[in-house]
């Protein structure tokens, strides 16, 4: 072996946490004003860093949630909905993006530089294009209040930004890769989004009807999401957990959409709200509305652990919609945390080939061939995922246990380092450092 300074320049254990706890001092604080109402607001981010942190990490999560739909059409319908209501906002300028996400929890969420995203599972409960200007809008209303980047001002993603984070939440790394099957449980679990207060979400609520209605929709769309919302939150479930979680529901926010509806703008009720349009621009998702509801099943079984049910449904899903990304993922990520490493790999080299494009097909994949100890295998995989989704530490950290199975000691000491530099805390981060301490990299 080479020398441990030849490598990553050895480090002693306190230098290694003075490295390590420097993350924290990265930003400085202030106010700004708020560009919807002029107050004085606390915040950390300019808008440059609002974009540069959105550029960072939006990807991240709409790939934690199975990537973009790949009905080209429905893309198009989405992105063009939301663009015609940018015209209207307070920050026209911003770079917005929309999109449809292939999960099936019911939500939708936006990063601080625009980026907005609605998941097929809400999709499939709203019933006219004016309740998805409505939902959009309101994103919308959380973007140009600035409430995003407020709320990671205030320390949930501003300290992420700056000192690293696992994507892959749940990790029970033991001392070999053969308990990695642990980490794959809710990936789009929200680990990026930022939560809203109660006041935060009447302001978005407000915003979003006055985007809506200038841009030609009728108020009643608002009314019918609140509504459909409302519905929800008197019914919890899995499926909506995350939503109401990072978005506060209320009857009281109905009913405001109900009044304003009827006063503020009573002059708008007979604009349209353009309900055949949004069933036909919908059609090939509603189709998938019953193998859906089966994997958001099968996804509340796997968070109880009943994981021979959830397979059951993940079976059933796949018999109507057996070019499902998402059915695939999930039915190979039941089997490996059943051990059934060989029929996991199968569906997630199926995924592979159904949506070749998106990253995480290749992270499951990676993980699968850890499991099966196909070291080489498992690096290709890491190496194609990162070329797909480059930002991810948990891919350098895995990098690092398929080299160090490859007994390529040395640049498996690099990863590990590099992992390091980028998050301190958790399972992973405790293995990757008693690696390099018993390699002699750590003194």
């Amino acid at each position: 072996m080479l020398h441990p300074k030849r490598a990553i320049n050895g480090l002693s254990r306190r230098e290694f946490l003075l490295m390590t706890s420097m993350a924290a001092a990265g930003l400085a604080t202030g106010c700004a004003k708020n560009p919807v109402t002029g107050r004085s607001q606390f915040m950390v981010m300019d808008e440059k860093q609002e974009i540069a942190i959105d550029k960072q990490y939006a990807p991240q999560q709409f790939s934690a949630d199975y990537g973009s739909v790949q009905d080209p059409a429905l893309r198009d319908y989405i992105e063009q909905t939301g663009k015609q209501l940018t015209k209207i906002t307070h920050r026209t300028h911003m770079p917005y993006n929309f999109h449809c996400v292939n999960a099936n929890y019911v939500n939708a969420y936006a990063f601080p530089g625009g980026s907005i995203a609605c998941t097929r599972g809400i999709l499939l409960e709203l019933e006219s294009e004016a309740e998805l200007a409505a939902l959009l809008g309101h994103e919308l209303g959380h973007v140009n209040a600035r409430h995003t980047a407020e709320s990671m001002s205030k320390g949930q993603l501003a300290n992420l930004a700056v000192g690293g984070l696992a994507i892959f939440t749940g990790a029970t790394l033991g001392s070999t890769a053969g308990s990695l099957a642990g980490q794959l449980g809710q990936l789009g679990s929200g680990a990026l989004l930022a939560s809203y207060s109660r006041d935060n979400e009447r302001e978005a609520d407000g915003l979003g009807m006055a985007y809506m209605t200038k841009a030609g929709y009728g108020p009643q769309g608002m009314v019918e999401l609140m509504d459909m919302l409302n519905s929800m939150n008197n019914h919890p479930s899995s499926v909506t957990s995350l939503l109401f979680a990072t978005h506060p529901m209320s009857a009281e926010r109905y009913e405001t959409s109900v009044n304003q509806a009827k006063s503020s703008y009573a002059n708008f009720k007979g604009l349209p709200i353009y309900r055949e349009r949004y069933m036909d621009n919908t059609e090939k998702l509603r189709k998938l509305k019953d193998p859906v509801k089966k994997m958001q099943d099968g996804e509340s079984a796997m968070g109880k652990e009943q994981f021979s049910e959830a397979e059951r449904l993940f079976q059933q899903a796949l018999k109507k919609a057996p070019q499902d990304y998402v059915g695939l993922l999930l039915m190979s990520k039941c089997l490996l945390i059943q051990d059934k490493n060989t029929e996991a790999k199968r569906y997630s080299d199926q995924a592979k080939q159904v949506y070749p494009q998106e990253a995480q097909a290749y992270q499951v994949s990676g993980i699968t061939n850890l499991r099966l100890k196909r070291f080489a295998r498992a690096n290709q995989d890491f190496d194609d995922y990162e070329k797909r989704l480059p930002g991810n530490p948990n891919t350098t950290f895995y990098k690092g246990l398929s080299l160090e199975g490859m007994e390529k000691i040395e640049p498996a000491a690099r990863a590990y380092h590099t992992y390091l530099k980028q998050v301190n805390q958790g399972k992973q981060a405790q293995y990757a450092y008693q690696r390099l301490k018993e390699w002699g990299y750590i003194k």
